[in-house]
């Protein structure tokens, strides 16, 4: 297992927007967690706003970005945002950025929706948007490394690979999943392996046609790479 700590390109302008981003999933996720509500009012919330793929609305796409089921999910999604989003918002600028996050979410719900379209169960969560942007790291920066914590059966360390492995390695294994999940699994929940693979094909095409020319034309080389 791979989980990503951070990246080794710094951002050159201030990702106003992963900012934005993040500090509103925290402060939703705590403000239900923590508020005077029940696990009875969560659950009403994640049925009135997640997105339930027999009945898909493109309201609830956009509202189920912002919950999370418990604080693992948000925490996981928090921190990927925040490795990847600042060097995209860079790329593309706040506007496109917020634009481009909110469109691969959407893509990922439709992609889910697709995959079970019975499914009554509430999905929630923004790692389809959060897929989008890696998927467009992966095509902006396929010279960058990215720092992560490695756990094996017998090893645990931290160790730097090349963020286009990581990328790679992450996308292969929510295919191999949708693949291997059956629609019992679907009906229980699980993770929402095609709206994972989905955003993040979404985010490798939007990074082509978003990322802002004056800026592409910059490009991070690692220390000590001959240019």
């Amino acid at each position: 297992m791979l989980f990503p700590l951070r990246d080794v390109i710094p951002s050159r302008t201030t990702p106003v927007v992963t900012w934005v981003l993040v500090g509103s999933n925290v402060l939703l996720h705590l403000w239900l967690w923590l508020g005077p509500g029940s696990a009875d009012t969560r659950d009403a919330i994640f049925a009135t706003w997640g997105v339930i793929p027999a009945a898909f609305s493109w309201v609830t796409a956009v509202t189920s970005m912002f919950l999370h089921a418990d604080l693992l999910h948000l925490g996981s999604n928090m921190v990927c945002l925040w490795i990847f989003g600042d060097n995209v918002e860079d790329q593309m600028g706040h506007g496109r950025f917020l634009a481009f996050y909110l469109l691969c979410g959407i893509v990922a719900a439709l992609a889910e929706t697709w995959a079970i379209p019975e499914s009554l169960l509430p999905m929630v969560g923004a790692s389809g948007a959060i897929a989008g942007v890696m998927g467009a790291y992966f095509v902006m920066f396929p010279g960058s490394r990215v720092l992560v914590l490695l756990f094996l059966v017998v090893y645990v360390g931290v160790i730097e690979v090349p963020a286009v492995f990581f990328l790679a390695f992450w996308f292969l294994m929510q295919v191999l999943g949708g693949l291997a999940r059956t629609s019992e699994v679907a009906a229980t929940g699980g993770g929402a392996f095609w709206a994972h693979a989905a955003g993040f094909i979404a985010g490798a095409i939007g990074a082509r046609l978003l990322r802002r020319k004056d800026r592409a034309e910059w490009e991070w080389r690692e220390p000590g790479r001959p240019v």
